[in-house]
């Protein structure tokens, strides 16, 4: 088991840049892929990024634009977005699971609280 609680949100004008973290308890994050979702007002909650020992993944929407990363050494995992846009804004979950990434929100039994992203035009 594992607990996860994100931080980081906030407020940014278009083109901006925000750093996520996700910090993980229960087990370092190593021992998970892990996992960053997106939900926005009155849509469904997407895939963003995952990453694992041997893979990292990102939604076709955020590639060249969000980095995810882990420290080991404090046991958290970032999102780093750059380029954002209006489109981008939702609230931001962490979560984890067991082996390789997945874009499958079913797959990740370990959920963060989320973090709310909001980019103004």
């Amino acid at each position: 088991q594992v607990q996860l609680v994100e931080s980081g949100g906030g407020l940014v004008q278009a083109g901006g840049s925000l750093r996520l973290s996700c910090a993980a308890s229960g087990r370092t994050v190593s021992s998970y892929a892990m996992g960053w979702f997106r939900q926005a007002p009155g849509k469904e909650r997407e895939f963003v990024a995952a990453i694992s020992w041997s893979n990292n993944n990102y939604a076709d929407s955020v590639k060249g634009r969000f980095t995810i990363s882990r420290d080991n050494a404090v046991n958290t995992v970032y999102l780093q977005m750059n380029s954002l846009k209006p489109e981008d804004t939702a609230v931001y979950y962490c979560a984890a699971r067991r082996f390789g990434t997945s874009s499958q929100e079913y797959e990740y039994p370990y959920w963060g609280q989320g973090t709310q992203v909001t980019v103004s035009s």
